[in-house]
């Protein structure tokens, strides 16, 4: 639907400041344009209007009732369309940073690490948006994304990251109540008998009839089985002890380190899916603070690659 009428938008900003300083000479201070120009674009306003908005006396300036009126409305409009633009000129500074990710990333990994990169670069102001979908990325307004993903989307610039594998996971009292074996360690198919922790989701995520598969043995259905949407929300779950997930090993590795969460099983699956860097393949500009965060994340990949003695320290037996 077009918007009409509107009126010529310069001449609203002069009236506005006019109307404002009841004077055309503080106007034109204001808005850095002379005397003459307010006195046009005031002119030019009152002739689309057909009233007379000022009263102009030699000794003093004042609005008519038309334009004390106007003047209200027209200053509230101005000043909603001045909050709206400084919302989004304030995220495009140099120094400032949208990261969009999953929820995974966001809570599992990237959260834990960013108070090491505010306390490095505290002049750089970082906005994290969570979203467990790709779709729409290409048109979202970002400097970098992080995505677990087979394929990037395309018309963005791609870095891998991090490879995947990914392994069940429970926390050690559900271990030392369902385990079977003297070591605590057991057989993929000890863990058709327990709770299966699944997460629905449309994105890239392994699930355990692939996780069965790869460990040679056919899909069944579980004895007990809790669906959850949100990956760290199941993560959660089997921090409470309420069943085993499938770990993806850069988003656990914290929780193994800590001795949280423990592997039942040895198998694990290599994924062809990994992490991903996403960024705008042609930014309007390249922000300083995007280079020195992309520097940052990916010193943190090169740490991330030697986690294996962690991940077998915290296998049980």
């Amino acid at each position: 639907m077009k918007i009409k009428p509107l009126p010529p938008l310069n001449s609203l900003v002069a009236f506005e400041s006019a109307a404002r300083h009841l004077s055309f000479t503080q106007a034109a201070i204001e808005l850095s344009v002379t005397q003459g120009a307010i006195s046009r674009q005031i002119r030019h306003l009152e002739e689309y209007l057909g009233r007379g908005l000022f009263v102009r006396d030699k000794r003093q300036l004042t609005l008519t009732q038309t334009g004390a009126e106007y003047y209200d409305s027209v200053q509230q409009s101005l000043l909603l369309i001045s909050s709206a633009t400084g919302a989004i000129v304030q995220w495009q500074g140099n120094q400032q940073l949208t990261v969009v990710t999953s929820n995974a990333m966001a809570s599992l990994w990237l959260l834990p690490r960013l108070p090491e990169f505010q306390d490095l670069h505290p002049d750089i102001d970082v906005r994290i948006l969570a979203t467990d979908s790709l779709q729409g990325l290409r048109n979202s307004e970002f400097d970098v994304a992080l995505f677990y993903c087979r394929t990037p989307p395309t018309g963005l610039q791609a870095t891998p990251l991090f490879k995947e594998r990914v392994f069940p996971v429970c926390s050690p009292a559900f271990l030392a109540r369902h385990s079977a074996s003297e070591t605590g360690e057991g057989e993929p198919e000890d863990i058709l008998s327990t709770t299966q922790l699944w997460l629905d989701s449309a994105e890239d995520w392994l699930n355990w009839s692939q996780w069965f598969s790869s460990a040679g043995l056919p899909p069944q259905e579980p004895r007990r089985r809790l669906n959850l949407n949100n990956y760290p929300m199941l993560v959660q779950a089997a921090l409470n002890g309420q069943g085993i997930a499938l770990g993806w090993e850069q988003l656990v590795t914290d929780y193994l380190k800590s001795g949280l969460l423990v592997r039942p099983v040895a198998v694990e699956l290599n994924t062809t899916a990994r992490f991903y860097m996403l960024e705008p393949e042609e930014p309007m500009r390249r922000k300083p603070g995007v280079e020195v965060f992309r520097h940052w994340l990916l010193q943190h990949v090169g740490e991330c690659e030697d986690v294996d003695a962690a991940i077998e320290a915290s296998r049980t037996g």
